[in-house]
């Protein structure tokens, strides 16, 4: 029986926060998992709704999944709202405190595995490191985003810095070498006072975080050392950096429209197309769309966007054309110079393809990855959470022009300014050349990083499963005695 409890893997429970962005980095994070530890018993728990509607590809052993009981009307908020993509911005943070009522449920579930048990889990769940502790478990904390943003976006509400000033700029007192602008700080950040309902969940959240046993962080070593390191002052944890965890190219609801896209690239020359998509929850208000819109045919270059309705309209209702400035879907059409889509797209498919040149993105970390994974530069435009500080990162690395900040009315953007941004980048310019030079050396990086047991992601992720199994080792050791 000792025999059986010293080689026996831990049994993984996965708990991605309810959002559509985060389950993929889980699901690859499970793959990852179980390539290292084959047979590795691996659970992603989640909602009902949001499991069903999961296309998981065959693997062997198969991920098994949970469903945790979540009532959203219990909570003032629409039936079957269990995801953020089911809600407006101003019902997220309802959203986050519902989200904690599944604790009990998720205890429940725990209690009910055979140890040894493994919780990994997002940084909005951390509350689980006190069911970890209560269950004899290890926990984790998986950081889908990058070192840098979550450490910059953590401190901010730690310490609400730009209250304590009347000007522009401040510094962080966490990071002093960090320097801050208010138009970087999001809309509910910039109306939070230390007693809203925002800080306290995200100072709940930063608490049990501290709790952890560690940090996995979808990151390469060699890409933010200084980012792992104020990851490691913030939490008090060992940070894992096992990036870059890539989800899986998703298929769509509709393969001719897959197809229709990709053939549309097909047509084009190399680096030739700029992609634009500002994500699956993100959008620009209608003014700055319209400059947008100028903006890009007056580049002269080809793109491929990704729209969804401006802010403050309901996706669910479709795009009306009138949004955009008065013929402008015509004038491209007619000179075969942009491709509108509606709605969603194959990102990854598209970004892979060498058609593209350049990328037109909100700065979500998942975004970022896909794009430089393919050598691919961006056009920042970020809209909230992080987006603002993974800017910083990637303007910082000399592969990204920072071209608009926000979606507030008072965040300006000038079609003049994107049209210019546009050539830099792809242009045969001075820049664009280094940036895509700095792009094609950060591919490299990120590949290297999963390349055989000596990539740094790689010995990474199998020295936290180490600790993991030597953890649980003491513990089957300390009951038995």
């Amino acid at each position: 029986m000792a025999g059986e409890q010293e080689t026996r893997s831990p049994h993984v429970v996965l708990f991605p926060f309810l959002a559509h962005g985060h389950i993929p980095a889980f699901l690859r994070l499970a793959g990852h998992l179980q390539a290292l530890r084959p047979g590795l018993a691996v659970t992603l728990v989640s909602t009902p709704r949001l499991l069903g509607s999961l296309s998981l590809s065959s693997s062997s052993p198969p991920i098994q999944l949970h469903a945790l009981p979540f009532a959203p009307t219990d909570h003032g908020l629409p039936d079957g709202a269990e995801s953020l993509a089911d809600l407006h911005v101003h019902q997220f943070i309802t959203f986050f405190q519902a989200s904690e009522s599944l604790r009990p449920a998720f205890d429940g579930f725990v209690a009910g595995i055979r140890p040894p048990v493994c919780i990994i889990t997002d940084a909005f769940f951390a509350w689980t490191a006190d069911v970890a502790r209560a269950r004899g478990a290890s926990h984790a904390v998986f950081l889908p985003g990058g070192a840098v943003g979550n450490a910059v976006f953590f401190s901010v509400w730690t310490h609400l810095p730009h209250t304590l000033t009347a000007g522009d700029e401040f510094l962080l007192p966490d990071f002093p070498d960090v320097v801050l602008h208010r138009t970087q700080i999001p809309r509910y950040m910039l109306t939070a006072t230390g007693a809203d309902p925002w800080t306290a969940f995200f100072r709940r959240v930063i608490a049990s975080c501290r709790k952890t046993d560690a940090v996995l962080v979808n990151t390469v070593q060699e890409l933010e050392p200084s980012g792992l390191d104020m990851l490691r002052a913030s939490f008090g944890v060992q940070p894992w950096p096992i990036g870059p965890i890539l989800a899986a190219p998703a298929p769509s609801k509709s393969h001719d429209d897959d197809t229709s896209i990709i053939q549309w690239l097909d047509a084009h020359p190399r680096r030739s197309v700029l992609y634009v998509s500002f994500g699956s929850q993100n959008s620009i208000s209608i003014h700055q769309m319209a400059e947008l819109a100028l903006g890009l045919e007056a580049s002269g270059r080809r793109f491929l966007w990704a729209i969804r309705p401006p802010l403050g309209f309901d996706p669910k209702d479709g795009f009306d054309p009138e949004w955009l400035p008065a013929g402008f879907e015509d004038r491209i059409a007619q000179s075969s110079g942009g491709l509108l889509v509606r709605g969603w797209a194959p990102q990854a498919r598209i970004l892979a393809h060498p058609s593209t040149g350049a990328f037109v993105t909100h700065c979500g970390w998942n975004s970022i990855l896909e794009s430089l994974s393919n050598g691919v530069p961006l056009l920042g435009w970020p809209l909230g959470a992080e987006q603002f500080f993974n800017a910083m990162v990637v303007v910082e690395w000399g592969v990204c022009v920072e071209v608009a900040r926000g979606n507030l009315e008072s965040s300006a953007v000038e079609s003049g300014k994107v049209a210019e941004a546009v050539g830099t980048v792809m242009g045969e310019t001075e820049k664009g050349e280094g940036m895509r030079r700095n792009a094609g050396a950060i591919a490299r990086a990120m590949a290297a990083a999963w390349e055989g047991p000596g990539g740094s992601s790689a010995a990474n992720l199998e020295g936290f499963l180490r600790c993991v199994e030597i953890l649980a080792l003491r513990d089957s050791c300390l009951s038995a005695s």
